[in-house]
């Protein structure tokens, strides 16, 4: 005799109908298909900031955030040429984002709660560790930022470095008196005018407009104190589960390619010959992590192919034989005594 299904049966197996075919759905996003269909991707940059995003007189696009942008286009549209950038200043750059101007937003921006719970938007992974600084001319004698009591300090508005002025000035009772600029370009012509006894945002933006808008960067020294913790990396819009996971895990690739090895020069010597099971994953040589983010299984290997692992990339834009002239620091790999680690692609 055949068993008849009770309502609860029914309403389970309904249930779980309903939630396969809602599963896809929830997963899938615009982004991928525009990108796609558009045959590139739109990129938001730094109006200017050596070593990070900044264009020649050509208009060619150079840095470490116009690098990741290269990475995660020549994985979906096989060119790390298929960019456009588009530059934007501080308080710009969400509104281009929210509004879908750009598809990403790699614009030495800072982590945080707000801007991760607030703005609609996805903090991805971890590009640039930093903190803020503050630098000065080599005459003022200034040794330490706590000297700073009364001074006048060039900052850029809509940026968590203003915030952290406030803050580290009232924390130390020095009275700093901020003098706000709304674009990048302004602050660096106010302060190297002698409009403000000193200058601050993230320690690597003081290294890169000291190299790149000082007649002589020697005669500026950037102080020793970081007075916060700056995690920069990329953004997209909230809602796009697809896109995120997609941007997220090609950084992680690049970094993970660094601890294996894997460089733009030896990949398809690698690709060939390697038995390691990492190196053939990652190459996809055995496992298909392309099919689990929507691409095929040579996406992670045209992005390093195009940029280098993040080693390569840091060193190009950023390192010690730049003129930024930054050590790798806390942007070192786990095991050499730094922040960057990567979760196992598997």
């Amino acid at each position: 005799m055949k068993a008849t299904p009770t309502r609860s049966a029914i309403g389970t197996a309904a249930a779980i109908g309903l939630s396969l075919l809602l599963a896809p759905s929830a997963w899938a996003g615009k982004t991928l298909d525009t990108v796609k269909q558009r045959d590139q991707m739109v990129c938001g940059v730094n109006t200017g900031l050596a070593g990070f995003g900044a264009a020649d007189s050509q208009g060619k696009w150079t840095g470490l955030d116009v690098d990741m942008c290269k990475a995660v286009a020549a994985a979906v549209l096989g060119s790390g040429d298929k960019v456009r950038y588009v530059p934007l200043s501080a308080p710009q750059r969400f509104t281009a984002l929210q509004s879908g101007e750009i598809d990403i937003l790699s614009r030495n921006t800072t982590f945080t709660l707000t801007r991760d719970a607030s703005l609609g938007l996805h903090q991805t992974a971890v590009t640039f560790y930093d903190g803020q600084g503050f630098m000065v001319p080599v005459k003022a004698g200034i040794k330490s930022a706590k000297q700073l009591k009364g001074a006048t300090v060039c900052v850029q508005s809509g940026t968590t470095t203003e915030k952290n002025l406030t803050d580290f000035s009232k924390a130390n009772n020095l009275a700093i008196k901020p003098v706000v600029f709304e674009k990048l370009e302004a602050a660096n012509a106010a302060y190297f005018a002698g409009r403000c006894k000193a200058y601050t945002t993230d320690a690597s933006g003081l290294a890169s407009i000291r190299s790149k808008e000082a007649k002589d960067p020697k005669e500026h020294a950037i102080l020793p104190e970081l007075i916060s913790k700056e995690p920069l990396g990329p953004l997209v819009r909230r809602g796009d589960d697809e896109w995120f996971a997609i941007v997220k895990w090609v950084i992680y690739g690049l970094v993970e390619a660094e601890e294996y090895g894997i460089t733009a020069a030896n990949i398809e010597k690698l690709k060939a010959e390697s038995t390691d099971p990492v190196v053939m994953r990652l190459l996809g040589k055995s496992d298909d992590t392309g099919k689990l983010l929507g691409l095929d299984r040579e996406w992670l290997v045209r992005a390093i192919s195009t940029t280098g692992n993040y080693g390569e990339i840091f060193e190009r834009n950023v390192g010690e034989k730049t003129p930024l002239a930054l050590k790798r620091g806390p942007n070192a790999q786990w095991a050499k005594g730094g922040l960057q680690y990567a979760p196992p692609i598997r």
